[in-house]
């Protein structure tokens, strides 16, 4: 029987009246449910949206300050980034000879480097390994070098290394279709000179950096060298340029070219017949200058031991010792005195004088010939073409000293010429004591370089007026305009009928006297043999010479033969005049210069 049941009473809620406006309780499983807090809520939502619009303010001011206010300074920065430089070399301008032979010019050429730290990212092939080791393979043949050897200069921690220069541009095509990683090219202007040693003594040559160092290429460097231009373009990862990137350039300027009087062919000739005179006589070294009457324009100047200007540090020949060093000039300053006595009228070509071998002055000095001989009955022109040391001084003893002097420097001797060469010397003269102002009568007792000595001979050929040695024919601009040089400067140093009555005497120093091997089957040749002592390196030797004019009858050329301390012979006459001979006459024929068209008329030598 079950339980009764017990139940508990119900209570009743007494219904409520709802409030005006307010939503009845909700009723949730039986239990009256909380009312929502709709405050919180919203506060929520107004945080959310403050904090979204703050952010894109934040964002907005941030775009205006990069787009607007700083944008193209960044845009520039990042452009900047990308900017390539490449620097534009202005080529050095040529060298020539007078009819434009190229004795120096600039030529395209590359160096090869490398950057040791990207070697590394070289990733091989089949058949090359990577790395150094493959780059190295791939490179050696194309720069003419082994693979160790190129091997090792690709191993190390420097971003810069030279592994070859001077290479040339289809060598360069090959390496840059490799792509080989750290692999730079560098476009130089090589200066090259394509005729060797020729004319290398007046040339000189360039440094490393192609700058003028001796020689012409020194003196003359502010107008041979060019300006560098610049080029900035935009590029990509590998260094192309970007199409449609910035871009811009400076242009390179070319240097002028100058073109010289030598004549290639001439200069040829005087250094092949010099060098084959130092042979036969075992000279030590000497000089052969070639000189245009009138203008005085140097078609040569051969000096021996010439440097190669394409292996500069091979040799060590002089630059230009016919314009640096020194000599005392002998018998060919004779000439001097001939023709300072003939324009003081204190003698004529033919005035008669008894020349002892040994003269003695007032002063107590005492000269003699270089042969023992008797007494001799000589007229001026045959002292001249005897060449007597006692003669001479006989004649040129009513000379004051000061006009002794005087005519030595109005010739040139104790100055500069003013050719266009680096280290030329002006000479050297000995004070003028007691034995020295006569010595200066026969060319002793004062130096001279090869050049002033020849000038003496073209003043005389050119009528008694002295112009201005030169080597500079004019400048070709880089646009190719031509502008010769400007005039030399001239000066009238005896008269006209002085110079010419002692070009006549010379003659007789071919025709009857000590130069008799500097004849030319067809040609007057007027000149004059030298024999002095000189000091070259503090030692004490001989110098011999010969100078001579051809035509006599209508001077075109000067070819000047020096020789110091030949060993053959000591006179002029033997070892310089043959040399002349060779020189002038191949001279003659490559200028077109007609035989002479009459006979010569000499002042008798004797009486």
């Amino acid at each position: 029987m079950s339980a009764p049941t017990t139940e508990r009473p119900r209570t009743r809620v007494p219904a409520q009246r709802p409030t005006t406006g307010a939503r009845p309780p909700r009723v949730v499983q039986g239990r009256v449910a909380a009312p929502a807090n709709h405050a919180g809520g919203r506060g929520r939502m107004v945080f959310l949206t403050v904090a979204i619009v703050t952010v894109l303010a934040v964002f907005a001011v941030k775009l205006v300050w990069i787009q607007v206010l700083h944008g193209p300074a960044i845009a520039a920065d990042a452009r900047d980034s990308r900017l390539i430089p490449v620097s534009l070399l202005g080529a050095r301008g040529q060298i020539t000879d007078v009819n434009g032979v190229a004795l120096a010019t600039s030529v395209e050429r590359y160096t090869v480097s490398v950057n040791q730290l990207q070697v590394g990212d070289f990733m091989g092939t089949k058949d090359v390994p990577k790395g150094a080791e493959g780059v190295a393979q791939l490179l050696a043949p194309m720069l003419d070098m082994s693979a160790p050897e190129v091997g090792g200069m690709l191993v190390g921690t420097k971003g810069y290394k030279v592994l070859k220069k001077g290479v040339l541009p289809a060598v360069v095509r090959e390496i840059r279709n490799l792509k080989l990683p750290g692999i730079g090219i560098e476009k130089v202007a090589d200066r090259v000179y394509p005729n060797g040693a020729l004319a290398g003594n007046v040339i000189g040559f360039v440094n490393s950096a192609g700058a003028g160092l001796e020689g012409l290429e020194a003196s003359l460097d502010d107008e041979l060298k060019g300006t560098p231009g610049k080029e900035v373009y935009e590029g990509g990862a590998g260094g192309q340029p970007i199409p449609g990137g910035y871009s811009q350039d400076t242009p390179a300027k070319q240097g002028s070219s100058v073109r010289l009087t030598l004549d290639s062919d001439i200069q040829y000739k005087a250094e092949a017949a010099l060098a084959e005179a130092i042979h036969k006589t075992g000279a030590a070294s000497g000089t052969v200058v070639v000189q245009e009457v009138g203008s005085s324009a140097i078609l040569a100047l051969a000096d021996s031991n010439t440097r190669d200007p394409n292996k500069p540090g091979a040799s060590d020949g002089s630059l230009a010792a016919s314009v640096s060093n020194v000599f005392e000039p002998g018998s060919t300053g004779k000439v001097i005195t001939m023709a300072a006595a003939l324009e003081n009228k204190l003698v004529t070509p033919t005035s008669e004088f008894k020349v002892p071998y040994s003269y003695t002055t007032s002063n107590g000095q005492t000269f003699h010939d270089s042969h023992e001989h008797a007494t001799l009955k000589l007229t001026t022109t045959g002292v001249l073409a005897q060449s007597s040391n006692s003669g001479t001084v006989m004649i040129g003893q009513d000379l004051t000293t000061d006009q002794r002097y005087a005519y030595l420097k109005r010739f040139g001797f104790g100055t500069r010429t003013g050719i266009e060469l680096p280290g030329e010397s002006p000479g050297l003269f000995s004070d003028p004591d007691g034995r020295s102002k006569y010595a200066v009568l026969f060319g002793q007792a004062v130096a001279v370089n090869a050049l002033q000595a020849t000038q003496v001979f073209a003043t005389i050929a050119n009528h008694g007026v002295h112009v201005q040695p030169h080597i500079i024919a004019g400048w070709t601009a880089p646009d190719g305009t031509y502008t010769p040089a400007r005039t030399a400067d001239s000066t009238r140093v005896v008269s006209a009928k002085t110079a010419d009555t002692v070009l006549s005497m010379m003659e007789s120093v071919v025709d009857d006297g000590t130069g008799s091997n500097a004849s030319i089957p067809g040609y007057r040749v007027a000149g004059k043999t030298g024999t002095a002592q000189n000091w070259i390196k503090g030692k004490q030797g001989i110098t011999a010479s010969f100078i001579g004019v051809v035509p006599a009858d209508d001077p075109k050329i000067v070819v000047s033969v020096i020789l110091h301390n030949p060993k053959s012979s000591v006179y002029g006459g033997d070892v310089a005049a043959p040399v002349f001979k060779e020189v002038a006459a191949y001279t003659l024929g490559e200028l077109g210069v007609a035989p002479s068209g009459s006979k010569a008329k000499l002042y008798p030598t004797t009486w």
